[in-house]
């Protein structure tokens, strides 16, 4: 078997998705990063560092030389951080939150090697149509949110809640493609 042009360091089955889109040949493997906002981090910082800390931390596994994804994805309104929900009280909460304004998708793609890293942050706004309780009680019966940063997938029975968006469609679903393609082509000296 030839080697990967690329690793995944995601055990995202969405990231996992998107990337094959773009055609190029990887492995995925899986890194253990603890995911703790710290209290002087901005969200902006806080999912930039978890990305570099999943790609380097692939990096340090790789059967090869070949550059490591590593990406993560929030959920911010009022700047607070919405991640995944623990249970369905958590989910209402930040259900209730989205609901009927806009609030901001951040997505950190990082690709790394021994000697050379970058990492994109791709910041999405998103308008949630105002949800009554029994949509949100539903939805999580549906068992969408509950791996879901902001307990909402756009991809999936979330996007009916979902009004508009300005930015990347693809980073809201955790890979966006267009900065992926773009890095890989410069790591990989496409």
């Amino acid at each position: 078997m030839s080697s990967p042009q690329l690793f995944l360091a995601s055990a995202s089955p969405r990231r996992y998705e998107l990337l094959t889109q773009l055609g190029y040949g990887f492995e995925r493997i899986k890194v253990d990063v603890e995911e703790q906002h710290q209290a002087h981090e901005s969200p902006r910082e806080y999912v930039q560092r978890l990305s570099k800390e999943k790609a380097m931390a692939g990096v340090e596994i790789a059967t090869c030389h070949a550059p490591v994804i590593g990406a993560d994805t929030i959920v911010v309104v009022d700047n607070a951080i919405l991640e995944k929900p623990m249970d369905f009280s958590d989910s209402q909460r930040m259900l209730r939150l989205l609901s009927g304004r806009s609030h901001h998708v951040l997505t950190a793609i990082t690709f790394a090697t021994k000697g050379d890293i970058e990492t994109r942050c791709i910041d999405t706004e998103v308008w949630f149509k105002t949800l009554s309780e029994q949509e949100i009680k539903e939805y999580w019966q549906s068992g969408e949110p509950q791996d879901k940063a902001g307990s909402y997938g756009i991809q999936g029975i979330g996007g009916k809640f979902i009004e508009r968006i300005h930015g990347s469609y693809y980073a809201v679903m955790g890979l966006p493609l267009l900065e992926t393609d773009i890095m890989a082509k410069r790591f990989l000296g496409l």
